[in-house]
């Protein structure tokens, strides 16, 4: 029997903290670069934080300091088409079901709950088009972004060409698209792509920070905004207000909007039920 103190560490590390769901990549040996077995570990973590309606809020970081995530392993096969044994041991699993890396990825579906990143290093590639899918974006002053995949002969395809020309200045997207431009901390900062800046070491104490904010609110407004702004993405205002109105009218409709409006009249803090 093998020993399990000397099994190696999960590629992705999911903890509760409370209301809190934090997902680490943890392969700091390969700048935390993705590889099949975290996306289907991925793909797990999401669909908890869909499914448990005590979780209210994710943070998704790297572990160490260089990089938040790399982007895809190339060296590690997966894409070069040698068979590894961490592919062995997750075939079964994308066999019986090809799309989990997508949803790994956060590409072909989206989760429900509000996603901050702690980006403590250098973003390429496929972490950056992960990124694109988070909603609150903290970056430590060294950290760097890009999809650098042309540089390769490859093209940025897990959502880049999609959603960076949407999220950030057109001609910002296409320099970086099309020559594999990094942006430093404060150029991403400044065009959009990042929320905040914060000294290095300080993204995951911001985020906590962030986090304790939105745990405080009401349950279903968050989760309602969230969903309104994902189903009405860039729709003409004629197209999107009935979305919106679907969201909008069972919040408004709840008893913790009732909650919140006693609770502001008499000057207290809200006792929020998600109901």
């Amino acid at each position: 029997m093998s020993d399990p103190s000397t099994a190696p560490e999960p590629t992705l590390l999911v903890e509760r903290d409370g209301p809190v769901l934090v997902l680490t990549m943890n392969r700091p040996h390969r700048r935390n670069a993705l590889v099949p077995d975290m996306l289907v570990r991925f793909a797990d973590a999401w669909a908890m934080a869909d499914e448990d309606d005590d979780i209210r809020c994710v943070i998704l970081t790297g572990a160490g300091t260089e990089a938040y995530c790399a982007g895809g392993d190339l060296s590690d096969g997966w894409m070069s088409g040698e068979v590894t044994e961490e592919a062995k041991r997750i075939q079964e699993r994308l066999k019986a079901d090809p799309g989990i890396t997508g949803r790994g990825l956060l590409l072909t579906d989206w989760c429900r709950k509000p996603i901050i990143a702690a980006v403590n290093g250098q973003c390429l590639g496929g972490g950056c088009e992960m990124l694109q899918q988070t909603d609150i974006r903290i970056a430590e002053e060294h950290a760097t972004f890009g999809v650098p995949e042309v540089k390769r002969g490859l093209i940025a395809g897990a959502g880049s060409t999609m959603r960076l020309k949407r999220q950030i200045p057109y001609a910002v997207a296409m320099d970086m698209l099309l020559t594999g431009r990094t942006l430093t901390a404060e150029e991403a900062l400044q065009w959009g792509l990042v929320s905040h800046v914060v000294p290095s070491g300080a993204s995951m104490a911001k985020a906590r920070e962030l986090a304790e904010v939105i745990c405080a609110n009401g349950p279903l407004a968050v989760a309602a905004a969230k969903a309104s702004v994902v189903e009405t993405g860039w729709l003409p205002e004629a197209e999107a207000q009935p979305i919106e109105i679907s969201h909008v009218v069972p919040v408004m409709r709840s008893e913790d909007a009732k909650e919140g409006m006693r609770a502001f009249a008499e000057k207290r803090t809200p006792e929020f039920k998600g109901r």
